[in-house]
C-alpha cells in the first residue's frame, strides 16, 4: 500500500519553487524528508540516541554527501563507489552545523546524526543552499529536542540585484556570494565571498536573505503540524541547585573580575583562575566533590564567564588589558625560509603563522571531481593547526574539518586579489605555530605577504580581523581581535577580511536572538578600522609585491601553438618533448584551447637560459614560411644538385636550394657560388608540385642579366 505523503511548497517569488515532502522514504528514522528544487533533491534524516552518551559534550554528527548517480557519473579511482567526504561536502556539512548545534538543549547528551544526500542533480541548482533546510524540516518532524526550526540560503547580487539561491553560473557574474543561516527572528550564521564591497552593502544582503529565510522556516511548522508534529521526547535533564550555584558565585566572582582586571597573558592568567577554582573546590569535601563535581565546574565556569563579561561592559577592560577596539602588537617577517618560492611570518599577539607560496604549471592544479562540479583550482590554500600551537599534545588523525574550513575562508579572502594573468598554478600553505585567537585571519595576512614575496602581482593586500561581542541588555561592547578565550564567552564572533576598499570575505556566528542590524553595521565598521591598522603593518614590512619571482623560483612563460604543431612538439611516444625537457632542465605542459584548438604550451624553469632554449625549439617546429617572402639562410650541405640551406630564424628547419636557383648563369658547381657556412638571402615561392618539395630561390633576389 502506498503511504501517505505531506508536501509543502516554498514559492520564490520568479517562478521557481522548493518542496518540501515527508512520509515517502526513510520511515525509521527518527524524522526524514526530501526537499526539491527543480530536478535537485535532498533526503535528509534525523537519528537521536534514546541513551544518554558518556561524553560532556553533545555527540552530534553532520553528514552530508553527494551521490554520483545523482548526476549520471562514476565516481573516479579503482574501487568506482563514494569514500571519504570531499573538502566541498565538509565545508557544507560546517555551515550546518554551526547553524544547528547551539539550538539543542545545553544538557542534551544523546548522540544525534543528521545525514544529509543529494539524491537527484540539477545543473541549475546548488544543493548546498538546501542543506540546512531539509536539516531543519528532518528535525521538525521528529520529537528531538531543538528550540524553533531555521533554515540557510545562500544570496548572491548580479548586476545590482540579489538572487536567492542562484545557479552556478549566475554565481560567477557575482559580486557578493554569501550563504546566511537564520531562524524566523533572528540571524545565526553568515559565511560567503564578495568583490571588495562596504558594510552597508552586505548588511543589506543578509536582510534579503533572512526574508527568504523566514518563509522557509514557516513552511517547516506547515508540514510539521500537517504531519502530526509528535510529542518532545522527555529525557534526563541535569539538575540545578541554586544554592550550590550561588556559594559558588560569591565565593569566585569577585577573585575572577580581579585577574580579568589585570591583564595577564594566556598562561599566567589561565593558572591564576585554575588556583581559583582549586579554592572554590576546597570549600566542598570529597563526598560532596564526587557528588556533585560537574556541578560545580558548570557553575564555576558560568560565574568565570560572567565576571569576565561584565567586567568588559562596565570598564571596557578586556582579558589581556586592551581596550575594546585595540588590536594586539604585530610583527611581521617576509623571505624567512630560504629555499621556498616565496614566504612569511605573521605574528599577532600569541597567535603566529608561518606562510609558504609554491608555484607551479597548470598540472599542479588542485582537481575538483564532484557529481555537482568539475574543474580545477589554479590557486588554493592549505591550513595545518598542529597541537603545540596551543601548547597541548593529542593524536593527529589526518587534515580536520575546521582545518579545511579555516583554509578555505583565507583562500576565499585572498583568491579575488590574484591577477587574471597570472600564469603559475599557486599553493599557498599555513602553518599555525602558535595560536590564541584567529588564526585563520592571521593566515591571510601571511598569505598576502608571501604572495608578495613570491612576485605574484596582487591587485592589493589583504588583511583579516576576527571581532566579539558581548552584550548584556541595551549594553554592549565590539571586540576588536579577540583571544580564545573572548570567543568562547562572547555573543558573536566574526571574521572579516578585505583591502583598504572593501570586503573580501566574511564568517560570522551570531550567539544571541534579535541582534540588530545596527550593532551589526557598527561592529563591520569598527573591524574596518582594525583591518586598516592591521594592513598598514602588512605594508609597511613588504609594501608592494617583488617584481619578479625569486632567483632560484621558476620562471613560466606561455606560449600558443597552432593545434597542428602539438604533436610535432611531442614527438612519437613523446620523445622530443622529453629530451628537450631534459637538455634544457625545464618542464613543459601542453595543453589543448577545446574553443580555439590551440595548443597551450607552458614553459616552467629556474634557468632562463633553458627556457630560451625551448622557445627557439617552438619556433623552429612552428615555423611557416610565407610565400614571396625573404629570409635569411645558411648553407649547412652541398650536393651535386644544390645546397641544403637552414633558416636562421628557425633553426632545424631546412630546404634544398636548387642548383638551377643559385644564379642566372649556368653553374658546374655548386661550390662555385656558395660553400657550407655561407648566409645567403632566398626568396620562398611556396611548393612546388612538380618536385613535391619546397622551392626556394638566391637567384630571384639577383639582377637578371640584359639578353645578349
Amino acid at each position: 500500500m502506498k503511504p501517505k505523503t505531506f508536501k509543502e511548497v516554498i514559492d520564490l517569488g520568479d517562478g521557481r519553487t522548493i518542496s518540501l515532502e515527508t512520509g515517502k522514504l526513510a520511515k525509521q528514522a527518527h524524522g526524514s524528508v526530501v526537499v526539491q528544487m527543480g530536478k535537485a533533491m535532498l533526503l535528509c534524516t534525523v537519528v537521536s540516541s534514546y541513551k544518554p552518551s558518556t561524553m560532556s559534550f553533545f555527540p552530534l554528527t553532520v553528514d552530508y554527501r553527494e551521490k554520483f548517480a545523482a548526476a549520471g557519473r562514476y565516481p573516479g579511482g579503482f574501487f568506482k563507489r563514494e569514500a571519504r567526504p570531499s573538502n566541498e561536502e565538509i565545508l557544507t556539512m560546517r555551515l550546518v552545523d554551526r547553524v544547528l548545534r547551539p539550538l539543542f538543549p545545553s544538557d542534551y547528551k544523546f548522540e544525534t546524526q543528521v545525514m544529509i544526500q543529494l539524491m537527484s542533480h540539477d545543473e541549475e541548482v546548488m544543493p548546498d543552499a538546501l542543506a540546512g533546510l531539509a536539516a531543519s524540516t528532518a528535525i521538525q518532524l521528529s520529537d528531538i529536542p531543538f528550540e524553533y526550526p531555521i533554515s540557510e540560503t545562500r544570496v548572491a547580487r548580479i548586476d545590482g540585484e540579489f538572487v536567492i539561491n542562484p545557479t552556478r553560473e549566475q554565481v560567477k557574474k557575482a559580486d557578493i556570494d554569501l550563504m546566511v543561516g537564520a531562524s524566523e527572528d533572528s540571524v545565526s550564521m553568515v559565511e560567503g565571498e564578495m568583490d571588495e564591497i562596504s558594510e552597508e552593502e552586505m548588511a543589506e544582503a543578509i536582510k534579503f536573505a533572512h526574508e527568504a529565510i523566514k518563509k522557509q522556516c514557516q513552511a517547516q511548522v506547515k508540514l510539521a503540524e500537517a504531519f502530526g508534529k509528535k510529542e518532545t521526547r522527555e529525557y534526563e535533564k541535569e539538575t540545578n541547585d541554586e544554592e550550590l550555584e550561588k556559594k559558588i558565585n560569591d565565593a569566585a566572582y569577585d577573585k575572577v573580575y580581579d585577574i580579568a582586571k589585570q591583564g595577564l597573558g594566556k598562561h599566567d592568567r589561565t593558572d591564576a583562575f585554575d588556583k581559583v577554582k582549586e579554592e572554590v573546590e576546597a570549600l566542598f569535601d570529597e563526598e560532596e566533590l564526587e557528588e556533585k563535581g560537574d556541578l560545580i565546574s558548570k557553575y564555576f565556569k558560568s560565574t568565570k564567564k560572567e565576571a569576565i563579561r561584565d567586567l568588559t561592559i562596565k570598564e571596557g577592560i578586556r582579558l589581556d588589558g586592551r581596550k575594546t577596539d585595540e588590536v594586539r602588537s604585530i610583527w611581521c617577517e617576509v623571505d624567512y625560509l630560504p629555499s621556498t618560492h616565496g614566504s612569511s611570518i605573521f605574528t599577532r599577539g600569541e597567535t603566529q603563522a608561518l606562510a609558504t607560496v609554491t608555484l607551479g604549471t597548470s598540472r599542479e592544479a588542485n582537481v575538483v571531481d564532484l557529481p555537482t562540479v568539475q574543474g580545477e583550482e589554479t590557486f588554493y590554500l592549505h591550513y595545518n593547526f598542529p597541537p603545540f600551537s596551543t601548547g597541548e599534545a593529542y593524536p593527529i588523525r589526518g587534515t580536520s574539518r575546521r582545518e579545511i574550513g579555516h583554509g578555505n575562508l583565507a583562500q576565499r579572502a585572498l583568491k579575488g586579489m590574484l591577477p587574471e594573468s597570472c600564469p603559475y598554478t599557486v599553493r599557498v600553505v599555513s602553518e599555525v605555530l602558535e595560536s590564541n585567537g584567529s588564526s585563520s585571519m592571521a593566515t591571510v595576512c601571511a598569505g598576502t605577504m608571501a604572495l608578495m614575496d613570491a612576485g605574484i602581482q596582487l591587485k592589493k593586500p589583504v588583511s583579516g580581523i576576527a571581532m566579539g561581542l558581548i552584550s548584556k541588555g541595551d549594553d554592549y561592547a565590539v571586540l576588536s581581535d579577540i583571544l580564545g578565550d573572548e570567543d568562547a564567552l562572547g555573543d558573536m564572533d566574526f571574521k572579516v577580511t578585505g583591502t583598504e576598499d572593501g570586503i573580501t570575505a566574511c564568517q560570522m556566528d551570531i550567539k544571541i536572538k534579535g541582534l540588530s542590524y545596527e550593532i551589526l553595521v557598527k561592529a563591520l565598521k569598527q573591524a574596518r578600522e582594525g583591518r586598516l591598522h592591521i594592513l598598514n603593518k602588512l605594508t609597511e614590512t613588504i609594501a608592494e609585491p617583488n617584481e619578479n619571482v625569486k632567483t632560484y623560483a621558476p620562471k613560466i612563460i606561455t606560449r600558443r601553438i597552432p593545434g597542428e604543431f602539438i604533436g610535432g612538439l611531442i614527438g612519437p611516444g613523446g620523445k622530443t618533448i622529453q629530451e628537450l625537457q631534459k637538455t634544457t632542465g625545464t618542464e613543459i605542459v601542453i595543453n589543448e584551447d577545446p574553443e580555439t584548438e590551440e595548443g597551450i604550451v607552458e614553459i616552467l624553469g629556474t634557468s632562463q637560459e633553458g627556457i630560451d632554449k625551448v622557445m627557439t625549439k617552438i619556433d623552429s617546429i612552428t615555423f611557416k614560411p610565407e610565400k614571396g617572402s625573404v629570409y635569411e639562410v645558411k648553407v649547412i650541405k652541398v650536393l651535386d644538385f644544390g645546397a641544403v640551406v637552414e633558416y636562421l630564424d628557425a633553426p632545424g628547419n631546412e630546404v634544398l636550394l636548387h642548383i638551377s636557383e643559385l644564379a642566372w648563369e649556368r653553374t658546374n658547381n655548386v661550390t662555385d657560388v656558395v660553400n657550407i657556412g655561407d648566409v645567403i638571402d632566398v626568396k620562398y615561392f611556396g611548393f612546388d608540385p612538380k618536385n613535391k618539395k619546397d622551392k626556394v630561390s638566391r637567384k630571384a633576389l639577383l639582377p637578371r642579366p640584359d639578353k645578349k
